[in-house]
């Protein structure tokens, strides 16, 4: 493996939740926190001058006020990704512009300083190499506009062209991705629901939480909208359609309403200990629809096989359910 490097141009204004952080801790646990760059080498890039505060340059431990704005021109440097032929995943679709993926549960998306060959974009690199350029930061994750978590199964959409990239994270911030995932969950919703709360990162800063007042972490708006499809007196499968696209959104709402997602180590509150057998995320990708120029995608990848089995062994499998999901 080689170092290549990648520029880091952006301006970020500062909020009153943000305030009265020191800029160096802000970086790293809000900006760079799933990049391979340390807090030393925050504060080494503060002090030459390549991030300033409001045009001026400012100390590591600069106090950050509402409405501060931070400008950064900073060099990253990261390991070249290497391609992987032994990374199994399936492929649903492709044309010019795309690759539709089915991606495992237990499949990392991309590299990360503890597992940096074994991730579905080392093996996309493999089969479709035209990728490695493509994207905001195309050393760390090329051609990739959106992600699952490890342990969620199902569809993901790659870009093959810078083109397409563009238009795509475009219409996923414009919120023009239509989502539908499946989840087992704890427990049964007396009725379809909508759940409208925001999100922030713990104070410990490894899970996500429903904000409230006292949150001091960055908040963002998220809504998620959930169908009950069966439901039994352990268990309900809900379809559930994400609005907004938040890290563990669909996994924090459901646990925050008392029905975290069956197999959830991170969000189902203790209680929850019986997982019939289940040994993952019980959370799949199914379909995403979108428009791209004057082609309409309606994608949608069948239930993994250990999916099927839970609904059937637990009396969960809606009628009509086919072979192919």
């Amino acid at each position: 493996m080689f170092l290549i490097f990648y520029t880091i141009m952006e301006k970020i204004i500062i909020f009153k939740k943000n305030a009265k952080q020191r800029i160096d801790k802000f970086l790293k646990e809000e900006i760079f926190l799933n990049m391979e760059m340390t807090r030393g080498e925050i504060i080494r890039q503060i002090k030459d001058g390549k991030i300033l505060v409001n045009g001026k340059k400012i100390k590591p431990s600069y106090v950050l006020k509402e409405n501060d704005e931070i400008a950064m021109d900073i060099a990253e440097k990261e390991n070249r990704i290497l391609p992987n032929e032994k990374v199994r995943f399936g492929i649903i679709s492709q044309d010019e512009n795309i690759i539709v993926v089915d991606k495992p549960a237990g499949l990392q998306v991309h590299p990360s300083a503890r597992n940096e060959k074994d991730t579905l974009v080392n093996g996309l690199l493999d089969k479709f190499p035209e990728i490695e350029k493509v994207g905001d930061a195309p050393a760390i994750r090329p051609g990739i506009v959106h992600r699952l978590d490890l342990g969620t199964s199902g569809i993901l959409v790659v870009a093959r062209n810078q083109e397409t990239f563009l238009s795509l994270k475009k219409k996923f911030k414009d919120r023009e991705m239509k989502k539908k995932y499946w989840a087992v969950v704890h427990g049964a919703p007396e009725k379809n629901g909508v759940i409208d709360a925001p999100l922030a990162r713990a104070a410990n800063y490894k899970k996500q939480i429903v904000a409230n007042g006292k949150t001091r972490t960055m908040i963002r708006a998220a809504v998620t909208e959930y169908e009950v499809l069966e439901k039994n007196d352990r268990f309900a499968l809900l379809e559930v359609s994400p609005k907004t696209g938040r890290t563990h959104q669909i996994r924090v709402h459901l646990s925050s309403i008392g029905h975290p997602i069956v197999g959830d180590e991170k969000y189902a509150q203790k209680k929850f200990t019986d997982n019939a057998g289940a040994n993952r995320l019980m959370l799949h990708a199914k379909k995403l629809e979108f428009g791209l120029g004057t082609k309409k995608y309606r994608l949608e990848v069948p239930l993994p096989s250990d999916f099927r089995d839970f609904l059937e062994k637990n009396g969960l499998s809606p009628k009509g359910l086919t072979k192919r999901g």
